[in-house]
């Protein structure tokens, strides 16, 4: 028997009305840039994005960039919604006719959003129909994130609140034991399933968070040791950001719904610093407009204040179940294997030559590819 979708799962189109369009401009329009400053004028951006890159993005934004024609390509993919407790979760899908088919889940991070996934989720349609799918590909809005609104604000929002709804959405889906993968907040809720959850019976990832520095007989690789001084910078001079989301997520919240420029700039500078390479400004700016559309800058900051609270960090990279690890060597917080396998059940590992913080997005063909050989060595009928 093929899969039949389940009736809580809501087919679902995405359509900003045009009165926010209409206030976004208006908004964009009248927003101030700052004035020339020598700093604002560094192009190696070593104080953040310069003057003259959101100056021309601004332009772009408002004159060139084309909402529309985003919202329809996001549209060519399933979108759907689900109501689970009081998240209206949304997800992206594509759904296998094969009856053993595989459920992975992917999740993304922050300033990301499912986008990252749909250059991947175009390749797995090229690749295979619906008929000789292999798996079941789910790709979730994480609560708190675009489009995946957190209904109550009567308690504090964790990260195990959010491995229970997404957990709770493969199984709402059918599926007694799935995969998961993950990158940034991705990873860690992830670890968190794996953890807690028996479904989820093993995971892959592209970033482990803070690692401990590796000792003197973990044996490391050339890119392992250019990755390691990389991200000694980026915790030298990178890493502001995080103490102001976990320490003020309020203040840094209201800032940036307030003003499409000030969210340009903010999450702007972290797409071009994460990456390899710039992504294009139509990619950046269609997750940028994601973000300022549906208000949930403020909402998706639960992590940082988390994980920067020592009562209430979550303990992170260990598990039991088979784990896999792609290596992306501008990844701001690289995997060193020999760390990795010290606590976890590490079934495969691949160290890659090119690519960042956003795998999916940057190198999709790369990640899938390590997903499918995970996959071989993960699940067991």
């Amino acid at each position: 028997m093929s899969y039949t979708l389940p009736e809580c799962a809501h087919p679902f189109t995405l359509n900003i009305s045009d009165q926010d369009i209409l206030e976004w401009r208006q908004l964009l329009q009248l927003s101030k840039l700052a004035p020339e400053t020598w700093e604002g004028q560094q192009e190696d951006r070593r104080y953040g994005v310069t003057r003259k890159w959101l100056a021309e993005a601004k332009d772009y934004w408002l004159n060139q960039y084309n909402w529309r024609a985003q919202e329809k390509h996001i549209n060519s993919f399933p979108n759907y919604r689900m109501q689970i407790e009081q998240t209206d979760l949304h997800f992206v899908a594509l759904f296998s006719k094969k009856k053993d088919a595989v459920p992975i889940v992917f999740m993304h991070g922050w300033p990301g959003s499912f986008i990252e996934f749909l250059p991947m989720l175009a390749l797995i349609k090229e690749q295979y129909s619906t008929e000789d799918l292999p798996y079941h590909i789910i790709v979730p809005s994480l609560p708190g994130y675009p489009l995946s609104a957190i209904q109550s604000i009567e308690k504090k929002w964790t990260l195990d609140d959010t491995a229970r709804i997404v957990n709770q959405l493969m199984v709402n889906l059918g599926f007694n034991k799935y995969l998961a993968q993950g990158g940034d907040v991705g990873s860690f809720v992830a670890q968190a399933m794996a953890n807690t959850y028996e479904p989820c019976v093993g995971i892959h990832l592209n970033m482990m968070g803070m690692l401990p520095p590796p000792d003197e007989n973990t044996p490391l690789t050339a890119m392992d040791k250019v990755a390691l001084e990389r991200s000694k910078k980026f915790m030298t001079t990178g890493f502001a950001y995080s103490q102001i989301h976990g320490t003020r997520p309020s203040t840094i919240g209201s800032v940036l719904c307030s003003n499409p420029l000030a969210i340009l700039a903010w999450i702007g500078e972290k797409l071009l610093e994460w990456t390899e390479e710039d992504p294009s400004l139509d990619t950046m700016l269609t997750d940028i407009s994601l973000y300022w559309f549906t208000g949930s800058f403020p909402a998706c900051l639960y992590i940082y204040r988390q994980f920067l609270d020592p009562a209430e960090r979550p303990e992170m990279g260990n598990t039991s179940k088979p784990m896999g690890f792609s290596s992306f060597p501008y990844e701001v917080t690289p995997g060193i294997k020999g760390e990795i396998e010290k606590d976890n059940n590490l079934v495969f590992y691949r160290q890659h030559e090119h690519g960042g913080h956003f795998a999916a997005l940057e190198q999709p063909k790369v990640l899938w590819e390590d997903v499918e050989e995970f996959v071989g060595k993960a699940w067991k009928v």
